[in-house]
């Protein structure tokens, strides 16, 4: 569980740490558009009420407080299926970064009614309006972990029954 709650708390404070930096130093929630490397990267405000995409943001309370409850019971449900399980390294770092990230939404939600988004990419004439967070990177990064590392583990389970019987 040490791996788990260091790399949440990595991801945690990053991804705050992020967010104070590009919004607040750098002013953005002030100019609302900064380019970083265009078209690929550019920094855009965003206020997401919602889940992904901005689905389910209908920006009221009761919307808000079903969020951050279902993040945070998510939260706990990964943290207590993954101290029932025999997980490697990479499986354990992914757990961490998943719910890490998903905290750090958590407290944007608490602390400015929504979560704070400042990440953009486009490319190739392609024009995407949607916005993001390093917080959304590694959810996004924990789970596929995930499926990647832990079906591995429990083929290795499989063929150890298998040689068993």
């Amino acid at each position: 569980m040490r791996i788990i709650f260091w790399a949440g708390f990595a991801a945690f404070i990053l991804d705050q740490l992020s967010k104070y930096i590009v919004i607040h130093t750098m002013e953005l929630s002030r100019i609302r558009t900064i380019d970083v490397l265009p078209p690929v990267i550019n920094f855009r405000y965003g206020e997401n009420r919602g889940i992904n995409f901005g689905l389910f943001g209908d920006g009221s309370e009761a919307s808000r407080w079903i969020l951050i409850t279902v993040a945070f019971l998510i939260s706990i449900g990964v943290l207590v299926w993954a101290s029932r399980q025999v997980l490697g390294f990479w499986a354990k770092i992914s757990t961490g970064l998943l719910v890490g990230g998903a905290l750090a939404n958590v407290v944007d939600r608490l602390i400015y009614g929504y979560v704070l988004d400042f990440l953009n990419m486009s490319c190739c004439g392609i024009n995407n309006p949607f916005v993001f967070n390093v917080a959304d990177v590694f959810i996004f990064a924990g789970a596929i972990g995930l499926i990647i590392f832990t079906s591995d583990q429990e083929t290795e389970e499989n063929k150890r029954i298998k040689k068993g019987q």
